[in-house]
């Protein structure tokens, strides 16, 4: 399909090119789900007696056994306390609510040409998604398929792999510095989604507050071709 063409339109030159799939991080992406996280976390690393304060900006786009192999202190059974903290987040969905605009950006995609690619468990990532009223997503990847935690490209490789198509004609939509980086390892363009954040991000990516400046100016029939409001 040619790509329309028209003076309106809005897009950085790593996002000129149309694309076949998009890949989502879940957390801070599609949904806010930081004061829960920062709630649990926050009593976990309290219980372990560490600095709650400094090392809770380093848990983001990491798979959660891989934070507490990080962090805990030694002698510490590590899927174990994993399997604490997730047990705490599947109970604690309050303040969860998706990211402006995300809803309805998502209902306009194609079934075949999305999915979410998340460093957390199958059972969190559903419950979040519920929680913050959003479709289940048609791929979803989580912890369970993929070993190696962001920022690893593992996740969004299998992900373009599930829906067909090659990591290269991808666009990945992050958050975290984790996800950011597994992006550009698996050869995928990267929009970062700042909801979430205080400041923007120092990173070379576009970066966009929510999904309200986004729209697609494709016709559906072919690959999908976005603006994205300046």
């Amino acid at each position: 399909m040619s790509e329309p063409t028209t003076t309106a339109s809005r897009r950085p030159d790593s996002l000129l090119r149309p694309f076949d799939a998009l890949l989502f991080d879940m957390d801070g992406t599609i949904l806010t789900s930081i004061a829960a996280t920062a709630r649990v976390w926050r009593r976990w690393m309290e219980s372990h007696g560490l600095d709650a304060d400094a090392l809770l900006p380093k848990i983001h786009g990491m798979q959660t056994i891989e934070s507490v192999r990080r962090f805990a202190p030694a002698g510490v059974d590590h899927a174990a306390e994993a399997a604490k903290i997730t047990a705490m987040e599947l109970e604690d969905t309050g303040g969860i609510a998706p990211i402006p605009g995300v809803a309805a950006f998502l209902a306009g995609l194609p079934e075949d040409r999305w999915a979410v690619v998340t460093s957390a468990g199958r059972a969190l990532a559903e419950r979040r998604i519920a929680a913050a009223a959003l479709p289940l997503p048609p791929v979803l990847l989580t912890a369970e398929d993929t070993p190696n935690s962001k920022p690893a490209p593992d996740g969004f490789l299998l992900g373009a792999r599930r829906l067909g198509a090659d990591p290269a004609r991808c666009l990945v939509f992050e958050d975290s510095q984790a996800g950011i980086a597994a992006g550009e390892a698996a050869g995928a363009a990267v929009v970062v989604i700042t909801a979430t954040h205080a400041a923007p991000m120092a990173t070379p990516h576009h970066q966009m507050p929510d999904y309200r400046g986004i729209t697609r100016r494709d016709d559906g029939t072919g690959p999908i071709v976005l603006d994205f409001e300046a």
